[in-house]
C-alpha cells in the first residue's frame, strides 16, 4: 500500500521510517497527547532540528533554497511515514507552507498591485519579494522557522496608498497555530483575495484545544497589521493553495489507513473467541479487506496528485486525493477500532490518537461532498483524461523495429491482418516467442502505443487469452503447435467448463468425473454459466479423476472438443432476458489422451494458472458499459445531476484506473506489483454497478421503460432510461462472475494481510 513505486522510492521510505523509529517512538507520541512535554518543546527543541538534519523538512525543495532537490512525490513518501509514525508537532504545515512559497516562487511571484495605487508594482519591489520568499522558504527548510497555513477566510485587508496591505479580522482554526512563526492566510480585499506571509509574533495567536492530541490549533486575529510588499504572495490564489494540502494531507492519510489496516489486521491474527482467531471469521476478514482496498485507492490517487505538474490537471487530481485518502484513513481507523473491540476503545491503545487525526485532517480540509462536486464540475467540463503511462523510449531502436513492422501490418485488411498479428506475436506480446514477443513490461507499453499510433488493434481473443498461457506453460509441444496457433488467429473460439451448479467460488468441489478408458477418457457431469459455449470450438474442462484424493489433488485439465457426441448445450436466460450464459451437459463425452494437459490429478494448479489470467483479465478491462465516460454522458445530459454523487463515483473510478497503471509501473520499475487482480475487480466492478444504478437514477421515469418496449435512444442521441435499466440489470453479474466479491475479500484478506484461512468443514459422522 506504500506511494512509492521505484526502488528509490522505497529506499526513502524506509529511511524516513528508520528516523521515525529513532525519534518519534511510542512514548514520545503519548508524551505529546497526554501534555507532558510541551508541544513546543518537543518539536521546536526536539524533532525539528532532528527532521531538519535528515533533509526531510527541505525534501521538496530546490538546492538553491537549502532543500534536497525532489518534488512532491518525494515528500508526499515521506508524509505517508510520518502519518504511520503519528509525528506530533508542525512537519504537515511547515512542508504544506514551504510547499505553497516555492510554488509562488516558481511562478515568478511579484507583489499585488494596491488597489488604490492603481498601477503595478515596481520591479524593485518584485525582486524584494522574490528574495523575501527565498530566504523565507531556506529558514523553512533548516527549521529556524516553523510555518503554517490558514486554510480558512477570516482576515481582511487594505490596500495601502505606498504599497502592502493593512490586515484585519480573525481567522482559524490553523493547524499548529501555537507552533508556527510564520503563516500563510487568505485576506479578502476589494479586488478579491490576496495571500500574505505573516509573522506570527504581529498576530493575536490563541490556541483552542484540538481533537487531535498531538498537533495543536489556534485562531488568528490581525488588528491593523501591516504587510509589506514583498509578503504579498502574488500569482497564488485559494485553488493552488487547496490542491497542495490536499495532496499533503492526502499523504498522512495515507499512513494513518496503512497503519489502521495493519494494526487491526495483525490483532486478528492472535485474538481468539470461540477457541479460534477472529482473523477466521468472515465478518473480520472482510472488514479487514475492504480496509486494504480502501488503502490502496487512496495511495494511487495521491500518488497520481503529487506526480501531476501545476497546470497539468493537479487541481483535479488533487480533488480525487481529497476525496479518496483522507475518508479512507477515517474509514480505516473507524473499522480499525471495531476489530480491536473494547481495547480499541480505551485511551491507552493508541488507535484513537490515529482516530482524532484523521478526523482532523478532514474536518481542516472541508468536507468531501464538497470536494466531490468540485470534481464533479471539472469532470463534465472534459477534465478526465485516460490514464495512460508516460515512460521514456529507453531504447529507440526498438521502437522504430516496433514501428516498421507494425506499418506493413497497418497495410492489410481483414483476415490477411489477423493471421500477420497472430503470427507476429502481436496478439499477446508478453507470450514467450513464437506465441508472442518475449517482450518485457516496458517493451509491452512501447508496442501498445505504437499499435495505437499506427491503427492497429490485436483483436480480442477472449477465452482464448485464459487458455493460452496454461497451455504454454503444461501443454506439450505437441498441444501447442496445434492449439495456440489457431487460437491466436482466432480459428479457434474457447468457452470454459469449470463452474457446476454445487461448485461456484468452491470451484475445487466439483463433481463431473472422467473415468480412463482405452486411449483417452470418458467425462460425465454438468457445467454450468458457461459463456460462448454454442460458438466454440474447444473448451477447456477439470473433472475428478480419483474421486479418493483430497479435492485439490484428484482434477484433471482436459481440452474438450464442443462437436463432441454427449455434449448438450442448453442457454441460460439470464435476468436480462437474454441467454449469453448456458449449462452444459457431459454425457460420457471421449476425450482422447493427447487432449491431457499436464498430469493426471495435476490440474488444479493449471486451473488456478487460468483462474489468474481470468481475473487479472476482467480487473484491467470489463465495465460492463457503466465506466466514468458513459456516466458523464449522462450527467452532461441531466436537468439537475447530482453533482456529489457523480463526483464520487469519477473519483473511484479514476483511482481505479490509477491502480492499474501503478501495477505497470512497478513491473516496469522491478518492484513486486503487491496487491493486483483481486483489489482492481473489487473495486472497479461495484463502481461500475455504482455508475449503472446512478445512471438510471438520472434518467427519470424513462427507466421504467424496457429496452424491448422501444429505442434505448434518447432525443439527444444519448442512451436513455430504457438501455440504463438494462444496464442496471446486466451489471449485476460483475461482482458474480469471475470470482465474487466475498471470495475476493476472502482472497485479499488471505494472501495479502495473512488472515488465517477459513476452517476447513468438518466430515459426517
Amino acid at each position: 500500500m506504500a506511494l512509492g513505486l521505484t526502488p528509490e522510492h522505497l529506499e526513502l521510505a524506509a529511511a524516513v521510517r528508520g528516523w521515525s523509529q529513532r525519534h518519534c517512538p511510542a512514548e514520545v507520541i503519548r508524551a505529546a497527547a497526554d501534555g507532558a512535554d510541551g508541544a513546543a518543546e518537543l518539536y521546536r527543541g526536539k524533532l525539528a532540528p532532528a527532521l531538519a538534519e535528515q533533509g526531510l523538512l527541505g525534501l521538496h525543495l530546490a538546492e538553491d533554497d537549502g532543500g534536497q532537490g525532489f518534488g512532491l512525490p518525494e515528500l508526499a513518501i515521506a508524509l505517508e511515514e510520518l502519518g504511520r509514525a503519528s509525528l506530533p508537532g508542525a512537519y504537515l504545515p511547515t512542508v504544506l507552507a514551504s510547499a505553497v512559497l516555492a510554488e509562488t516562487r516558481a511562478a515568478g511571484a511579484a507583489p499585488a498591485a494596491g488597489a488604490d495605487a492603481g498601477t503595478a508594482a515596481p520591479a524593485g519591489a518584485a525582486r524584494a519579494a522574490g528574495s523575501t520568499v527565498a530566504k523565507l522558504i531556506a529558514r523553512l527548510a533548516d527549521s529556524s522557522l516553523t510555518g503554517t497555513v490558514c486554510l480558512v477566510t477570516g482576515l481582511t485587508g487594505t490596500w495601502d496608498p505606498g504599497g502592502g496591505l493593512t490586515v484585519d479580522g480573525e481567522s482559524g482554526p490553523v493547524l499548529a497555530g501555537p507552533l508556527a512563526d510564520l503563516i500563510i492566510a487568505a485576506v479578502a480585499t476589494a479586488d478579491g483575495e490576496a495571500w500574505v506571509a505573516l509573522d506570527a509574533a504581529d498576530l493575536a495567536v490563541a490556541e483552542v484545544a484540538a481533537v487531535d492530541l498531538t498537533r495543536p490549533l489556534a485562531t488568528v486575529r490581525a488588528d491593523g497589521v501591516a504587510v509589506p510588499d514583498d509578503r504579498v504572495l502574488a500569482n497564488l490564489n485559494r485553488t493552488a493553495v487547496t490542491s497542495l494540502a490536499a495532496i499533503l494531507f492526502g499523504a498522512e492519510a495515507c499512513g494513518i489507513a496503512d497503519w489502521a489496516v495493519h494494526t487491526a489486521a495483525e490483532y486478528a491474527k492472535i485474538r481468539h473467541q470461540f477457541g479460534r482467531p477472529i482473523g477466521q471469521f468472515q465478518a473480520v476478514k472482510h472488514r479487514c479487506a475492504r480496509m486494504l482496498t480502501g488503502a490502496e485507492r487512496a495511495a494511487a490517487a495521491v500518488w497520481d496528485a503529487a506526480r501531476t505538474p501545476p497546470g497539468g490537471g493537479r487541481e483535479f487530481a488533487a480533488a480525487v486525493a481529497a476525496v479518496v485518502a483522507v475518508d479512507a484513513a477515517v474509514d480505516a481507523v473507524n473499522d480499525c477500532i471495531q476489530t480491536l473491540g473494547g481495547i480499541g476503545y480505551t485511551w491507552e491503545h493508541d488507535a484513537h490518537l490515529y482516530y482524532r487525526r484523521a478526523l482532523s485532517l478532514r474536518a481542516l480540509l472541508g468536507p468531501s461532498a464538497g470536494w466531490c462536486e468540485r470534481v464533479a464540475a471539472m469532470a463534465m467540463a472534459g477534465a478526465v483524461k485516460p490514464v495512460t503511462a508516460q515512460l521514456p523510449d529507453g531504447d529507440p531502436e526498438f521502437r522504430e523495429q516496433v514501428r516498421a513492422e507494425l506499418a506493413g501490418i497497418a497495410a492489410l485488411t481483414g483476415g490477411e491482418r489477423t493471421a500477420a498479428l497472430a503470427a507476429g506475436g502481436w496478439v499477446m506480446p508478453h507470450l514467450p516467442r513464437p506465441w508472442g514477443r518475449d517482450a518485457r513490461p516496458h517493451e509491452q507499453l512501447v508496442i501498445e502505443a505504437e499499435m495505437r499510433t499506427a491503427g492497429v488493434t490485436a483483436h480480442n481473443l477472449a477465452i482464448g487469452a485464459w487458455v493460452a498461457p496454461a497451455l504454454i506453460q503444461y501443454g506439450t509441444p505437441a498441444q501447442q503447435e496445434r492449439f495456440l496457433p489457431a487460437t491466436l488467429r482466432l480459428d479457434y473460439l474457447w468457452c470454459q467448463l469449470f463452474s457446476e451448479p454445487g461448485a461456484g467460488s468452491d470451484l475445487a468441489g466439483l463433481t463431473t468425473r472422467a473415468e480412463k478408458v482405452t486411449g483417452g477418457w470418458r467425462i460425465t457431469g454438468q457445467k454450468i454459466w458457461t459463456s460462448l459455449a454454442r460458438q466454440a470450438a474447444w473448451g477447456i474442462c477439470i473433472a475428478r479423476t480419483d474421486p479418493a484424493a483430497p479435492k485439490h489433488d484428484g482434477i484433471s485439465y482436459f481440452l474438450v472438443d464442443m462437436s463432441s457426441p454427449g455434449i448438450d448445450i442448453r442457454p441460460l436466460r439470464e435476468i436480462t432476458g437474454d441467454a449469453s450464459f448456458n449449462q452444459v451437459f457431459l454425457d460420457g463425452v471421449f476425450v482422447p489422451d493427447d487432449c491431457l494437459v499436464g498430469e493426471v490429478n495435476g490440474g488444479w494448479k493449471i486451473a488456478r494458472t487460468t483462474l489468474a489470467n481470468e481475473r487479472v483479465s476482467l480487473s484491467q478491462s470489463w465495465t460492463f458499459g457503466s465506466g466514468v465516460t458513459e456516466l458523464l454522458a449522462v450527467a452532461n445530459a441531466a436537468a439537475d445531476p447530482p453533482l456529489g454523487d457523480v463526483g464520487r463515483l469519477v473519483c473511484e473510478g479514476w483511482a481505479i484506473d490509477l491502480l492499474g497503471l501503478r501495477v505497470t509501473l512497478k513491473r516496469v520499475s522491478g518492484t513486486e506489483p503487491g496487491a493486483t487482480g483481486s483489489v482492481r475487480k473489487l473495486l472497479g466492478m461495484r463502481n461500475a454497478q455504482q455508475i449503472a444504478e446512478l445512471s438510471f437514477a438520472m434518467s427519470g421515469p424513462g427507466g421504467a421503460v424496457a429496452a424491448g418496449a422501444g429505442s434505448a435512444v434518447g432525443k439527444n442521441g444519448a442512451p436513455n432510461g430504457a438501455h440504463w435499466a438494462r444496464q442496471t440489470l446486466a451489471v449485476r453479474a460483475a461482482t458474480i462472475g469471475g470470482g465474487t466479491t466475498d471470495i475476493q475479500l476472502n482472497i485479499i484478506a488471505e494472501r495479502m494481510l495473512g488472515l488465517p484461512r477459513d476452517p476447513e468443514p468438518q466430515a459426517p459422522n
